[in-house]
């Protein structure tokens, strides 16, 4: 996790608002979304991902309150909320203060009675575009609670707790993937995780090259209750290779040899989602060796080919993301393009020459709202620095 004590204007009118209204001096924390560039649903298998922090973030100013209240001030919700640290919700109350309340029910179980506090939250990572708001609000929550307390949490140790929080209070099913690039990304630089070990490596985004975020401006309703369904479907495919190959522990233990071998006799819509596990975790780590060696044409040519399994394989994209998709890869300049983030709706993640990027956006743009009645919206991001304490 990283220290930043250089504050800019948008820091320090988060907390004058905060004095204005608690009236108190605060310490300040933010925390980034993600974007992923490669190797989608193959977290919560255990298997492999290629995520990078992205400019957009949760900051949270904090401070202590003499009294056991945790009051809340979201500004992207312009609502309040209130709690008593001695009687927690014990269940979600499908709010966004239950990744609030996740996060401090952990934390309080983890170190023993919390103290206290006022909290003022602003976030500009866009909600429901799989850019991991969620993430961000929760890494968020857990450093400033931890800075107010005086305890220090490893990274790994945050990570692991507000996914147990989203898992297990908000009952989203997620993989460690999201918190914890969030709390360990670094400036300029993909981050490629082991998510059964946690081991990971930082590998540079060569200059020459942008990640253009393209917002299709949709969210199907069915997302959440899918994204569960795919794991459980994951869940079943990893079972039945397990009774047949007991090394299995997981679907990232499948070889492609292992699926060819023995995949035939699986039903036919947990073999397709066992395959595209299976061969995305592979293209992570050929994605990784062809980002290290610089090689964007293979790269994107990756991202192509997972777009195609998460459409017809794992079943989770849409017509609008396949359409922007399909804009992005007939653009000049575009190394390649796929959906990012859980599917159904959301963002697709496009590499881009940097001297491109800005042609890119307008053609895209005015081509996606001419066929969909929708204006997307386009975010040109390098890849961020993990979450911190500005002070």
């Amino acid at each position: 996790m990283n220290s930043r004590p250089n504050l800019s204007a948008p820091n320090l009118e988060l907390v004058a608002r905060f004095e204005k209204r608690f009236g108190d001096s605060p310490r300040l924390v933010q925390a980034p979304g993600r974007v992923n560039l490669i190797g989608e649903h193959t977290d919560y298998n255990e298997g492999f991902v290629l995520p990078a922090a992205i400019a957009f973030n949760t900051q949270i100013a904090i401070a202590k309150r003499n009294d056991r209240s945790l009051v809340i001030f979201s500004e992207n919700y312009s609502e309040h909320c209130e709690f008593d640290l001695d009687h927690l919700p014990a269940s979600r109350r499908g709010h966004w203060s239950d990744y609030v309340v996740g996060v401090v029910g952990l934390l309080a179980h983890r170190l023993g009675a919390l103290s206290g506090a006022n909290l003022l939250i602003h976030g500009d990572v866009p909600h429901g575009a799989g850019l991991s708001s969620s993430a961000s609000l929760e890494v968020a929550v857990c450093l400033a609670l931890l800075g107010i307390s005086g305890e220090e949490l490893e990274g790994a140790a945050v990570a692991r707790l507000c996914q147990q929080a989203e898992n297990e209070f908000v009952g989203a099913r997620c993989g460690i993937m999201d918190q914890f690039v969030c709390v360990h990304g670094q400036k300029d630089r993909a981050l490629q995780l082991d998510c059964r070990s946690l081991e990971y490596r930082l590998l540079p985004v060569p200059p020459e090259a942008r990640m253009v975020i393209c917002n299709t401006m949709v969210r199907h309703s069915l997302a959440a209750g899918e994204y569960n369904q795919r794991r459980e479907e994951c869940e079943a495919a990893a079972r039945y290779f397990t009774e047949r190959l007991p090394m299995v522990r997981a679907l990232r233990d499948v070889t492609m040899e292992n699926f060819v071998e023995l995949g035939g006799q699986l039903p036919e819509q947990i073999q397709k989602r066992a395959r595209h596990v299976i061969s995305e975790d592979a293209r992570v780590l050929e994605a990784a060796e062809a980002l290290t060696s610089k090689d964007l044409a293979l790269f994107g040519k990756l991202m192509t080919d997972s777009h195609a399994s998460l459409r017809d394989d794992f079943q989770v994209s849409c017509e609008e993301l396949d359409l922007m998709v399909q804009l992005a890869k007939q653009s000049d300049g575009v190394y390649g393009a796929r959906m990012t983030g859980g599917g159904f709706g959301g963002c697709a993640i496009a590499l881009v020459q940097a001297d491109q990027v800005e042609r890119f956006k307008t053609t895209i743009a005015a081509e996606y709202e001419r066929a969909t009645g929708h204006a997307p919206e386009l975010y040109v991001s390098s890849a961020a620095t993990g979450a911190g304490i500005l002070f």
